[in-house]
């Protein structure tokens, strides 16, 4: 017998009968087609809604974009010299060749993607291309897709203007769709033309928004852009987080599977709010000693033409001038059968505060955040809780930033460098081959993204040190884990600032490798009372 307590099927999970399992019959969709036009559309525009409307949903999802993109978010070149060193057999490509080649990139690559003047990275000339990515990243987290097109805007290439013709356009995800509304078939799938293995072969993309009634013409009209050039040369980038096989467009952002709740908890708070303030506007109340009938005889107003009845003529008498105050002090006084009552403000109610962290708890575990990080609510937790859940989390923004990258990022960074390499003065070998035939290794980079920070900085940092100094780790990947900056930047500034302590006649600071005692738990101290201790070289006595 099963635990169901049937022996119906041999899973409880296939039992049609149980009380739980009895009515729950979802449809066996396809990977297009549970995400299709349809749905699609429904379940982005409430998305959209519910971030622009819902203070918790709006920081989840600019808690994810300041920890993948930040303000930031930039390329450290790498090539790959072993790959080019063995396929092509020139011993120039070598560590030496590599670092020159990714100073030069790296410069170009500034002067473009952080132009804060012209930004003329952006087709539209608004932003900075981290700025872009911020954006590209967004729309693929509500919307489910990041869209853009390589656009070659070589009318605004001159003297004082850009220096190179490639520039990103985003494109909203909606103008992403089959043209005139058509079904998906076996070569189309909403918007994206395939080949007989599933491979993109182009994109169909409205001229205009839907949304726009001033473009109703051009929202009915479509263009076709091919994937990339006959040369590899990328034109669309489309980018989304692929959950099953065989999937061509996202369709669905992270605040999907959780929109419910977020919607639920969002009601029951404005119940809350409101019933709060209602609260707090009739604190008080007149008691009246007579029932509704003589109420109604005492306040009729009878033959007299605006009288207001014998009791309320005597209130009102009463109450003309009336006004005593003993030493500055107000003495309240009522007419006779008069009782002030009060009200009882008992909201929000007792069952709101434990509600509302058990549902942000779930919301923020379908987000990939902590619940401190979606609710700014960091008073339930400690050190070790916080840094534990924020070693989770991090293997999720992580995640999503790879997936990015590769998506994304690597294919702007491809279009760039196919410009630069072919009109710059790049430092290569002789004999190196074209851009075209080893485009992968030449735009082989590292993307700086945010520091992760520190929560103890004391501690962590000498916890940095030691996995230095044993060889676990490098000065590259501490201060890009931790800073989001570039190692080799750090070095030259500290450099410089020595030059400059030795001008001027001071003693330069010291750099000095400082570890905490260790107990035998493995833990450093903390106590304020610890003093560093410089190593020893090795082979020195103790």
């Amino acid at each position: 017998m099963a635990l169901n307590g049937t022996m119906n099927t041999p899973f409880d999970a296939a039992d049609n009968y149980s009380e739980q399992m009895e009515g729950w019959y979802p449809f066996l969709w396809s990977p297009d087609g549970e995400t299709s036009q349809f749905w699609r559309d429904r379940i982005v525009s409430r998305a959209r809604d519910l971030e622009r409307n819902d203070g918790w949903a709006r920081g989840g999802i600019t808690r994810v974009l300041d920890n993948v993109i930040g303000a930031d978010y930039r390329a450290i070149s790498k090539p790959d010299y072993r790959a080019l060193a063995y396929y092509t057999g020139i011993k120039g490509f070598d560590a030496v060749w590599a670092d020159e080649f990714g100073r030069v990139v790296d410069a170009c690559w500034r002067s473009w993607a952080d132009d804060k003047v012209g930004h003329y990275c952006d087709a539209m000339h608004c932003l900075t291309l981290p700025q872009l990515f911020w954006v590209a990243m967004r729309h693929k987290l509500i919307d489910g897709d990041a869209l853009g097109v390589m656009a070659w805007r070589d009318d605004v290439v001159g003297p004082g203007r850009a220096r190179y013709a490639t520039a990103l356009q985003l494109i909203d995800p909606d103008r992403l769709s089959n043209p005139q509304l058509q079904f998906d078939a076996n070569s189309m799938r909403g918007g994206v033309e395939v080949d007989q293995y599933g491979a993109p072969k182009g994109y169909w993309i409205r001229r205009a928004h839907v949304g726009d009634w001033f473009s109703a013409a051009k929202a009915q009209q479509w263009d076709y852009l091919p994937r990339q050039t006959t040369w590899g040369r990328p034109v669309v980038v489309h980018d989304y987080d692929h959950h099953r096989a065989s999937q061509h467009h996202g369709a669905v952002g992270i605040l999907t599977s959780v929109m419910q709740r977020m919607k639920m908890l969002t009601k029951y708070d404005s119940v809350e709010l409101e019933a709060a303030i209602i609260n707090a506007v009739f604190a008080a109340y007149m008691k009246s000693p007579f029932d509704p009938a003589m109420i109604e005889e005492a306040v009729n107003p009878g033959p007299m033409p605006g009288s207001l009845g014998p009791y309320q003529d005597m209130r009102n008498e009463f109450w003309t001038g009336k006004r005593l105050d003993i030493g500055g002090a107000r003495v309240t006084t009522l007419a006779p059968g008069e009782e002030i009552g009060t009200v009882n403000a008992s909201r929000p109610a007792a069952n709101y505060e434990p509600f509302s962290v058990a549902v942000l708890r779930h919301i923020a575990s379908g987000l990939g955040v902590t619940y401190e990080q979606l609710s700014g609510d960091f008073s339930r937790t400690n050190y070790s809780s916080f840094r534990g859940a924020t070693n989770e989390v991090l293997k999720t923004f992580n995640r999503r930033a790879a997936g990015f990258e590769s998506g994304f990022a690597m294919p702007v960074r491809a279009a760039f460098l196919e410009e630069v390499m072919d009109i710059e003065d790049i430092p290569l070998p002789a004999g190196a081959p074209s851009f075209e035939e080893f485009r992968t290794a030449y735009a082989r980079c590292r993307w700086l993204r945010p520091g992760r920070g520190w929560v103890d900085p004391v501690a962590e940092r000498q916890g940095a040190i030691i996995g230095m100094n044993a060889g676990l780790s490098s000065l590259e990947m501490e201060v890009g884990e931790n800073t989001g900056e570039d190692w080799e930047e750090i070095v030259d500034q500290l450099a410089l600032e020595r030059r400059k302590f030795e001008q001027v006649g001071l003693p330069p600071l010291p750099i000095v490798a400082a570890m905490a005692s260790v107990d035998n738990g493995g833990q450093a101290g903390r106590d304020a009372g610890d003093k560093p201790i410089t190593p020893k070289p090795p082979g020195a006595g103790e």
